[in-house]
């Protein structure tokens, strides 16, 4: 009986799989690269369908406000779209966000194939990338039970390639044996982000899952957030397959727990409904909760690709006008 480690929420419940073609995205080194094709990719997918708003061009304009100079709006553009954009400079920011990877041990599931971890960093070097394309401000924050490194906002490309490094860092040495603590993280982004920003995270969210004081913590930190004025977006990272539906085969497995390092054996078909039962309780509280207080809750499911993360992103920035 081979050892397993998994996720902490999911010691009794999860069992390591091999991804399919993913192995591929591990192997491109370069952020940058792999940034610039997941977001050309993207647009090129939006110009052919009817999504319309987005386009490449929008990475170099704005929609026209009424009242404001018409100097700088683009003629040749309002006659292919019917409608008035501005031509956007450098010195422009339009937006300020902040994108929080958590670092947990628990991130590091599957340890085969692409893991949560390394999928979210993936993901935030794209929309960092899609940030600098739109001359937006961004900063980068990595957490644990505690944050360990918060940068500052800025919109250049000498301040893209340090976060793509800091990025990288995450991602060669991802920490063993090291829980989450979310509330805490959000407190301490509340009070320490003075400007009205974007405050996009990258958790799988388990800590909370069978902690009833964890989630009213939790909670509690999200209103602060929204107190503060900030819009939240929480990308929820999972393997969809073995974290929510619980779909291994029928045999004994022996789990161990990679940030406590606990150690169960467990037949998944004998415990399979009770736990999917309990989490999606507490997945529905969360939901319910982020209603609430206006935060997007995006299921981000790391065999899904990046298109899910950079269009929620666009959703959500033209909701904020």
């Amino acid at each position: 009986m081979p050892d397993e480690k998994l996720p902490t929420e999911i010691t009794t419940l999860a069992l390591m799989a091999a991804l399919n073609n993913d192995q591929q995205i591990r192997h491109l080194a370069n952020l940058e690269l792999l940034a610039r094709q997941v977001v050309e990719g993207f647009i090129t997918g939006l110009h052919q369908s009817p999504f319309h708003g987005f386009s490449v061009e929008f990475a170099e304009h704005r929609l026209y406000n009424n009242g404001e100079s018409v100097k700088n709006i683009d003629w040749k553009l309002f006659a292919r779209t019917d409608k008035l954009f501005v031509k956007q400079f450098e010195e422009e920011t339009n937006l300020r966000s902040y994108l929080l990877l958590d670092t947990s041990s628990s991130m590091n599931f599957p340890d085969k194939g692409l893991n949560k971890l390394q999928f979210s960093v993936y993901a935030i070097a794209s929309l960092m990338y899609l940030f600098k394309k739109q001359r937006d401000a961004f900063g980068l924050g990595l957490f644990s039970d505690k944050v360990d490194w918060l940068s500052m906002a800025r919109s250049t490309t000498t301040h893209l390639f340090y976060l793509f490094a800091e990025l990288e860092k995450a991602y060669n040495h991802p920490k063993e044996n090291t829980l989450t603590n979310v509330g805490d993280v959000l407190h301490h982004i509340a009070e320490d982000v003075h400007q009205r920003s974007m405050i996009i995270i990258f958790s799988d969210m388990l800590e909370n899952s069978l902690n009833p004081d964890k989630m009213q913590a939790l909670f509690a930190a999200i209103q602060h957030l929204k107190y503060k004025k900030h819009e939240v977006i929480i990308f929820n990272v999972s393997d969809k397959k073995k974290e929510l539906d619980f779909d291994f085969d029928n045999r004994p497995h022996h789990f161990i727990d990679m940030e406590s390092g606990e150690e169960m054996k467990v037949h998944p078909g004998r415990i399979r409904e009770t736990y999917k039962a309990a989490l999606n309780e507490y997945r529905h509280q969360l939901e319910l909760k982020c209603a609430q207080y206006h935060i997007d809750l995006i299921d981000a499911n790391i065999h899904d690709g990046y298109n899910q993360i950079l269009k929620a992103y666009l959703v959500k920035r033209a909701a904020m006008g």
